[in-house]
């Protein structure tokens, strides 16, 4: 048996304040609580202590944020999947966003070291008059030390229910995928931004989000392989292909900055452990 890790959250909106209870089991654990932006928005910084996940080791998370609550989750450093020798890692995530209420999904990057075998599972459920805001990003191998993904495997899983659902498999051993020109063309870091809603957003709201998404695209680095997309009234998707995990987050933090003053204006607050 590998390490079980759970980790309960509940936020509720107590006057002007979003307070937060955590409960916790296993190594698995809120770092930090802080309220860099006022009372109304709880940042948490979520940890796992041993520093990676291999095969066999279980990590749950579950949200529940109660009408008029905004929290901001995110992690002090990259989560790192190891090698196995047969088991299955499996990371989950799941959320229950109340009317009125406002997640943002914030981790930073995952590591799949060659020879992982990895199942990654998030899944929102937001009621009319929720939002979020999320992200994704997937490195494979450590190609700065000379380690490609040539084995192992991965699995992604993204669910809004009733909106959204995509499943996709990497496999180190699948270089049609790994490396052609119609799939990821050598690149090792995948990033997705996106933006949800709980009922339809005006057409106009959505063009406003996808030309501000754009503009920043295409004076990116990154700009030949990004791009963003509503494929629903109630959501957008930013999906973008990298060599480096840096250049990736960067973009995906410019567009959710320019979202957020957007859509919520709310001035961007970018957590403190981003910058350590």
């Amino acid at each position: 048996m590998g390490w079980q890790g759970h980790l309960d959250l509940h936020y509720r909106h107590d006057g002007t304040r979003t307070t937060a209870l955590d409960r916790h089991h296993g190594p698995l654990r809120v770092l930090q609580r802080l309220y860099p932006e006022g009372d109304a928005v709880c940042h948490h910084v979520l940890v796992h202590p041993p520093g990676g996940i291999v095969g066999g080791d279980e990590l749950v998370v579950n949200a529940r944020l109660e009408p008029g609550s905004h929290a901001l989750i995110t992690t002090p450093g990259a989560t790192r999947f190891y090698r196995s020798n047969g088991p299955l890692a499996v990371q989950q995530v799941q959320a229950q966003v109340a009317e009125g209420a406002r997640l943002e999904w914030l981790p930073l990057e995952a590591i799949a070291y060659p020879g992982c075998r990895v199942e990654n599972r998030l899944r929102f459920t937001l009621a009319p008059g929720a939002q979020m805001m999320g992200l994704d990003v997937l490195a494979l191998g450590l190609p700065a030390a000379g380690e490609a993904f040539g084995r192992g495997s991965v699995t992604q899983q993204i669910e809004l229910p009733g909106v959204w659902l995509e499943r996709g498999r990497l496999d180190g051993d699948d270089t049609l995928l790994l490396q052609s020109p119609l799939g990821l063309a050598g690149r090792s870091v995948l990033g997705t931004l996106w933006l949800a809603d709980g009922q339809a957003l005006p057409r106009s709201a959505r063009e406003t989000l996808l030309d501000a998404a754009r503009a920043l695209i295409d004076g990116h680095a990154l700009a030949a392989t990004a791009g963003v997309t509503a494929p629903d009234e109630s959501l957008l998707v930013l999906r973008v292909l990298g060599e480096r995990v840096e250049p990736v987050i960067a973009l995906l933090h410019a567009v959710w900055a320019a979202w957020r003053q957007q859509h919520w204006q709310l001035a961007p607050c970018t957590p403190r452990v981003w910058r350590t």
